[in-house]
């Protein structure tokens, strides 16, 4: 089917529903670092798009079977001012799509299929529930009966990261339910508890951030990747520097994880992407890469470096990551929307 990509960022709804085998048509983003990223990664030659979603006309749009979008989430979020789906200046442009499909049947033009939402956990209880209880009272207003479902994106990748996602189906035209979805075994993330070691502090006051001076175990779960800007709000992991076996020349900055059995060279007191040595020179705590991020979204590292050599900044990247959706859970319910999924 093809689909439209709202609140796009870097595509993540794209880059699951291609996987799935579906074609984007169009994308509306305003952010000029997230549209750089994408027209980076996506040959979006000859596809609608816009950067205001306010100045966007339904008349304008293209035909598409899909409507996919994360409205920006921070006036539902826990973490955000709270300041609800109606009264907050960005979760609101929720009301912008509801806008789209009221312009679009006013015109006698189609609208699609599908309505396919992924936003915050904390939209569920916004406002004692009245926000999640408005969204689904304005998508029945314009014709879609609405199914959703609580998905943390551990099931598929190492990273704790609970999402509501909600499908809304054209009323008439389909019915078959897409919830619950499920991966088939060999595909899904072994089940683990994250596993905080410590809390690294430093000369560095942190305050009460909960999200600043984590330290994580490498064989544990990601904790839920945000925004990451400034305050030192990147997780960071407690790991063994190995050099690698066939390399020559000992990089400080190509250090990976040590498998078993493999020798630890020296560790050094300094470290180009270390923030703290332990004295006994055997393990060192790093702040998760860029590409680490992206690669805990189900991002390729091809669509990293696409977007990295796009001349993205590091805050840049790792902002794009946590603002992102995670890929293979949009992979898996665009199959289902297919209704070629094996169960």
């Amino acid at each position: 089917m093809n689909f439209i990509d709202f609140f796009a960022g870097i595509g993540g709804f794209r880059s699951g529903l291609e996987k799935a085998g579906h074609k984007c048509v169009g994308f509306v983003e305003f952010d000029k670092f997230a549209r750089k990223s994408y027209q980076a990664m996506y040959d979006t030659k000859g596809e609608f798009t816009g950067y205001d979603i306010r100045q966007v006309r339904g008349k304008d749009l293209p035909t598409a079977d899909i409507w996919t979008f994360g409205s920006p989430c921070q006036d539902v979020s826990i973490a955000g001012q709270q300041d609800g789906l109606i009264s907050g200046k960005r979760s609101s442009l929720f009301f912008e799509i509801i806008r789209l499909l009221k312009e679009r049947t006013k015109n006698q033009q189609e609208i699609p299929t599908y309505l396919f939402m992924e936003n915050v956990k904390g939209l569920l209880s916004s406002r004692n529930g009245r926000d999640f209880a408005r969204v689904l009272i304005e998508m029945d207003s314009v014709g879609y009966d609405v199914e959703w479902s609580l998905i943390n994106s551990k099931e598929v990748v190492p990273q704790n990261r609970e999402r509501v996602y909600l499908i809304g189906h054209l009323r008439g035209k389909c019915s078959n339910k897409v919830f619950p979805i499920q991966r088939q075994s060999q595909n899904s993330i072994k089940q683990s508890k994250i596993k905080q070691v410590g809390n690294y502090r430093s000369n560095k006051s942190f305050g009460n951030n909960p999200q600043t001076g984590r330290v994580y175990s490498v064989h544990g779960l990601s904790p839920t990747l945000n925004t990451m800007q400034g305050g030192d709000r990147q997780p960071k992991i407690l790991v063994e520097a190995v050099l690698t076996p066939d390399r020559l020349a000992k990089r400080q900055n190509g250090r990976r994880f040590k498998n078993a059995g493999e020798p630890a060279f020296t560790v050094t007191a300094t470290d180009k992407h270390g923030v703290l040595i332990k004295k006994d020179k055997e393990l060192s705590i790093r702040k998760l890469t860029p590409l680490e991020c992206w690669r805990l979204q189900g991002f390729t590292d091809e669509q990293f470096f696409k977007a990295k050599n796009a001349g993205l900044s590091d805050n840049q990247l790792y902002k794009q990551a946590g603002n992102s959706v995670t890929v293979p859970v949009i992979e898996t319910i665009g199959y289902k929307l297919k209704g070629n999924i094996n169960e």
